[in-house]
């Protein structure tokens, strides 16, 4: 039997909006095959899955978000976390919104109600990364209120970190106020 945690809210369309748990590990995997419909192949979607381990199941889940539909499966999630190097910084790691469900607003209200939340519990900042290909995430957060930080090259006016996240995986990384 899959372990639940609390109902968080009720929302639109029979959706609820819960705290992710260790059990809905597989699901999230799922999703992070399916919803890209096999963008990069099998190593697309292992690199996406990869993303995506264990542990933030385990570890951060009181600072995730979960959007089921009335039928239990999973409609759209966000992984945060509290930085606990940095007493001001909050963090969002994934977000990820079903194909039928993006341009509908779940993905604003799900960082709206992380970055409430990250304020609440004293936090004055938060960040994230994308990929420099990833035109439309970087859109998103621009519409978000994120800033681009300085990065070492410009790709396309766009500030890269080389090699951020390792040899060839540049990222472009976000600050917002909060």
């Amino acid at each position: 039997m899959t372990e639940r945690t609390p109902v968080l809210e009720r929302l639109p369309g029979e959706m609820t909006l819960r705290r992710p748990t260790v059990s809905d590990h597989p699901r999230l995997l799922a999703a992070l095959a399916d919803w890209w419909g096999g963008q990069g192949g099998a190593a697309g979607v292992l690199q996406r899955q990869l993303l995506l381990p264990r542990l933030f199941l385990q570890h951060f889940a009181d600072t995730s978000y979960l959007v089921e539909r009335a039928d239990g499966t999973v409609h759209a999630f966000l992984i945060g976390f509290l930085s606990p190097s940095d007493p001001e910084t909050a963090y969002i790691h994934f977000i990820a919104v079903s194909p039928d469900g993006r341009g509908n607003g779940w993905a604003g209200g799900l960082y709206r109600r992380f970055f409430a939340m990250a304020r609440d519990l004293g936090r004055s900042r938060v960040r994230c990364i994308t990929s420099p290909a990833n035109r439309t995430s970087i859109a998103f957060h621009t519409r978000m209120g994120f800033r681009m930080e300085p990065g070492d090259r410009l790709d396309n006016g766009v500030p890269v970190h080389s090699d951020y996240d390792g040899p060839g995986l540049d990222r472009v990384s976000f600050v917002r106020d909060l």
